[in-house]
């Protein structure tokens, strides 16, 4: 990498996946503050009873990508990052094979954050596309009850 390419957490991501990433199979390509790129082998567990994936799997991978971007970007200045709103629209049906998704930001605030996400099929055809609001948390934040330990 060069001095002016953003560090990418790709390979640590896919070592520590854990949760809905990990139960679904979605697997990163490139994560950084800047840009992240992931992809998942469509299986039976991802379809709903038509035969083509579930709604859910494509919010889920757009909310990933986000929230994963969005936290790298706030763990640099010592805080963690939470979703909001997560709204996904659906534009063409798959049945099969491996989707592609890219998360970019739109804004980066202070306090909060709005990142675009896009899911493609394997012939590049763009099937689901949404955007994220996420949350910036300060360190010592209490949600839910719990302390957000942000490391």
């Amino acid at each position: 990498m060069t001095e002016s390419s953003p560090q990418d957490f790709a390979d640590f991501i896919n070592a520590s996946a854990d949760g809905w990433v990990k139960a679904q199979g979605l697997h990163f390509l490139r994560a950084n503050r800047d840009e992240v790129i992931a992809e998942l082998l469509i299986g039976p567990q991802h379809l709903q009873a038509y035969g083509i994936v579930h709604g859910g799997v494509h919010a889920g991978i757009i909310e990933s990508l986000a929230s994963v971007g969005a936290a790298l970007d706030a763990m640099a200045r010592g805080h963690a990052a939470v979703g909001l709103e997560n709204h996904t629209s659906f534009l063409h049906a798959v049945r099969s094979g491996k989707l592609h998704g890219t998360a970019k930001p739109l804004t980066r605030g202070r306090r909060s954050q709005v990142w675009e996400g896009t899911v493609s099929d394997e012939q590049g055809r763009m099937v689901a596309t949404g955007r994220v609001r996420l949350l910036i948390l300060e360190p010592a934040t209490e949600l839910a009850g719990e302390r957000v330990a942000i490391k």
